[in-house]
């Protein structure tokens, strides 16, 4: 069996442009080197990445060392699951694509906070820039 979502089901991609995960295979899969637990597949809103930016996770700037390309407003990107956390706590947390968030982040949120947060993306994702 697969890598199981927080509904119970298998986990859906999350995102490939950009090209997301921890292990960039587009899938908020996890393993134990992923230390930070990059398992919310959250669509980012620029509220969201100004509240990381403001605590230290920069998730705009591009480091091609590491594959990341920088996040827009509207991007699906895995996030871990304490700054996501964090971000709620403190009224910036992005929205959530529960098919595609991987059940380990129920070891640090609970579901229902996520399932506040969850959404369908919709066919103009620049409608989530607020």
């Amino acid at each position: 069996m697969g890598d199981r979502n927080v509904l119970g089901s298998e986990l859906e991609p999350c995102g490939t442009d950009p090209v997301t995960g921890f292990y960039r295979d587009g899938c908020c899969s996890t393993g134990p080197e992923d230390l930070g637990s990059h398992t919310i597949c959250a669509v980012v809103t620029a509220e969201f990445l100004e509240h990381q930016r403001g605590i230290g996770n920069d998730l705009t700037t591009p480091v091609p060392q590491f594959r990341f390309p920088g996040l827009a407003p509207g991007d699906r990107w895995c996030v871990t699951a304490a700054n996501w956390l964090r971000a709620h706590y403190e009224g910036a947390a992005a929205h959530v694509v529960l098919a595609s968030t991987h059940e380990r982040a129920l070891e640090i949120v609970p579901l229902a906070v996520l399932k506040e947060h969850a959404v369908d993306v919709p066919a103009d994702p620049g409608a989530l820039e607020s």
